[in-house]
This record gives C-alpha cells, sequence and structure tokens, in this order.
C-alpha cells in the first residue's frame, strides 16, 4: 500500500471515531445543564462540582502513554470512544449529584484518552502542512455531527425523556468505537514514540500557552451555557437552536482556520484568537441581554477554532519521537488549573458571576502576551514531525 493510500486510511479511521464520540460528547454537552437543573436539581456549586470531577482525566491523559506499553495508539483511540459512549449513555439513569459525578468521570476519561490520540496521529502521519488541514476538516466534521445532534434532540426532546436520549446518543460513540476496534490503520514508517513523559526546556512556550488555555477554557465550558439557563432563562430547545447555529458556522470556519494556520502563521492566528477572547469575557461580564450572550458564545466557539495552532506550533519544534508524549504531557498542563477552576469557579459565581467571566479575560491578556513569543512564520518545512 503505498503511502498516500496509508493516510487516507489514517483519515477515514479518525474520522468515524470523531463523528461518534461527537454524537455523545454533544449529546452530553446539550443535554447535560438543562437536565442538571430540570431532573437533578443541582444549584451552580454542584454544576462547578461535576465539572471539575470532569477534567480530572484530563489532568491524568498522562498515563495514556503507560497503556501504549500493551495497547497500540489506535485500538486504545477505538476503546477510549466505547468507554465515552457509555458514560453517556448511563448519564440519564443517574440525576443526583453523585451520579453525574461518576457517569462524568467515565464519560472524560473516554473523551480524553481519545482526545489525546487523535492529536497524536493526526501529527504523527501527516505532514507540518498536511496536519493544519486535517485537523480543520475533522472539527469541520465534528461540527457537522453537532448539527446532525442538536436538530435530533430538537425534536427527540418532544418525545423521548432525559434518559433515553443519553442513551441513543452514548449508544452511537459505542457503535463507532466497537467498529474502530476492527480497524488497523497504522502506516510504516512512522517514528517509534517515546512511552514515557517527556518535559524539555526548549517546549516551554507550549507548555505555557497550553495551561493558559485550559485553565480559560474551562471557565467558558462550565459557565457559559450555565449562564444562558440560569441567568437568562434559556429552554432545552433554545440551548439546542444555539448549539446548531454554532456549528453551522463552524462546519465552514474550522476547515479556514487550518488555512489560516499555513498562510499566516501560529503568531498572528493565536493573536487574534486571544484578543477576541478577552473581548467575549468582558461582554459575558457585562451584558444583561441574552441575546447578546447567545452572539458571544458563538463568537467563542469560532475564535476557539484558532487553538490548534498551538499544537501545529509543537509539531514544529518537537523531536518526531516526542509526538505522543507531548500531546499526554500537554493534556495534563491543560487540565491542572482545569481541576480545580470549575469548582474555584462556581463558589465564585454564588458572589458575582462577572468575577469568573473577567477572570478568564485576564487569562486571555496573559495568552496573548506569550504568544508574542511565538516566530512571526514558522518553518513551513514538508515533511513528518
Amino acid at each position: 500500500m503505498d503511502e498516500s493510500s496509508q493516510r487516507r486510511r489514517m483519515y477515514l479511521f479518525l474520522l468515524v471515531l470523531v463523528v461518534g464520540a461527537q454524537a455523545g460528547f454533544q449529546g452530553w454537552r446539550t443535554l447535560f445543564n438543562n437536565f442538571a437543573v430540570e431532573v437533578g436539581g443541582l444549584s451552580g456549586l454542584d454544576v462547578g462540582l461535576v465539572q471539575s470531577v470532569r477534567e480530572v482525566p484530563g489532568f491524568l491523559a498522562l498515563t495514556a502513554l503507560y497503556l501504549l506499553l500493551i495497547l497500540r495508539e489506535h485500538r486504545l483511540a477505538a476503546l477510549s470512544v466505547c468507554i465515552l459512549g457509555l458514560g453517556v449513555a448511563l448519564a440519564g439513569l443517574l440525576p443526583s449529584t453523585a451520579g453525574l459525578v461518576f457517569t462524568t468521570l467515565l464519560m472524560s476519561f473516554g473523551f480524553h484518552y481519545f482526545e489525546t490520540m487523535n492529536q497524536s496521529l493526526t501529527l504523527q502521519h501527516f505532514s507540518r502542512t498536511e496536519a493544519p488541514l486535517v485537523m480543520g476538516r475533522l472539527r469541520g466534521a465534528a461540527a457537522l455531527t453537532n448539527i446532525a445532534v442538536g436538530t435530533a434532540i430538537y425534536f427527540l426532546a418532544r418525545t423521548m425523556s432525559y434518559a433515553e436520549m443519553f442513551a441513543l446518543l452514548g449508544g452511537l460513540a459505542v457503535a463507532a468505537g466497537l467498529w474502530g476496534m476492527t480497524r488497523d490503520p497504522g502506516s510504516v514508517g512512522i517514528t517509534p514514540q517515546n512511552k514515557r513523559m517527556v518535559l524539555k526546556a526548549r517546549y516551554w512556550l507550549y507548555y505555557v500557552l497550553t495551561f493558559l488555555g485550559g485553565a480559560r477554557r474551562q471557565i467558558f465550558v462550565a459557565f457559559a451555557v450555565f449562564l444562558l439557563v440560569e441567568r437568562f432563562g434559556y429552554s432545552i430547545g433554545q440551548v439546542t437552536a444555539l448549539f446548531v447555529l454554532n456549528n453551522v458556522i463552524n462546519f465552514f470556519a474550522a476547515p479556514l482556520a487550518g488555512r489560516a494556520v499555513n498562510r499566516f502563521g501560529e503568531r498572528t492566528v493565536l493573536s487574534v484568537e486571544y484578543a477576541g477572547l478577552t473581548l467575549v469575557f468582558v461582554g459575558y461580564a457585562m451584558t444583561d441581554s441574552g441575546l447578546v450572550a447567545g452572539v458571544l458564545y458563538v463568537v467563542n466557539n469560532i475564535l476557539y477554532n484558532a487553538a490548534m495552532a498551538i499544537r501545529t506550533f509543537y509539531h514544529k519544534i518537537a523531536d518526531p519521537a516526542d509526538i505522543a508524549s507531548g500531546m499526554a504531557v500537554g493534556f495534563t498542563i491543560n487540565h491542572i488549573a482545569a481541576v480545580v477552576i470549575p469548582l474555584l469557579g462556581g463558589l465564585l459565581w454564588l458572589t458575582d458571576h462577572r468575577i469568573v467571566f473577567l477572570g478568564a479575560a485576564a487569562l486571555s491578556i496573559l495568552s496573548l502576551l506569550f504568544c508574542q513569543r511565538i516566530p512571526a512564520r514558522q518553518t513551513k518545512e514538508d515533511g513528518r514531525g
């Protein structure tokens, strides 16, 4: 099999798993806040607790390296999607705080292990100029999946219970993972990966940007939709419609982000993202309009497409054998603050929700300052790693 055929096979493998994982995860995201409030009766503090627990597996993503001692990367990717789907399928059966902590933990282990393997396989099997394009296309496919899931939930919510919808969407993820377990998309000629933690001083900027991105992103994930539901009274139909609109836009925006990285370089793309996010988070803190808050949510998600530039920056400076380790270490660093911030944010929310979002704006400014250390244009060398 020639090299181009091997790459196509890996792309198809990743595409199916991304679609399956996204169906389960987006279903969970769409249903969670309304389910937690309407069925579980959770408070802002309870939601913060669940969201903090959700990030523990991300903090432990480094342990994926040890699993690679007994499993090949693509096998672990497929198995992780199965675990993600199981956690989603069980969520609707356990509406208490303790039950949601358990199912969220299960779902999150699958999600974070899969994302670690997904990024590692992409950077290993595609060249430095191809990788941003592949990442953009996969994000576009994820957005299209989100549209389908959102549309389905909008109609299914009229006739199905939360438990039934969680089970259906989780089952789709399990099915995709089982399909992946039967595939072997690996390519020959790929550099063997270090199966231990690799920390190098010359990767420091990647580590810093990843840490700040994780802290900021978790504020958005934990509290942006909660703001819409609790403060502005969004119904499940309105939340779902917002998700659909967001993903229609991202279906086109995500591939453009990959092209922008190749055309303008990582520093420019990340600078635009961080400057925009600063304004978005200040807007969350100050607005009294549910419509404005919804628009800011969509803008936030569009800007997040640029985050792939952190990984492509690492791709260009890393030793080829450090790719898998770098993605696992990156996920762990990304979640150091994320384990604590949602719970801390839940406590601050009880005092004033604006403090939470102004903190995220401050993190965006720090990211903007640090990303100026990236060379204006990374060398666009074609080739692996």
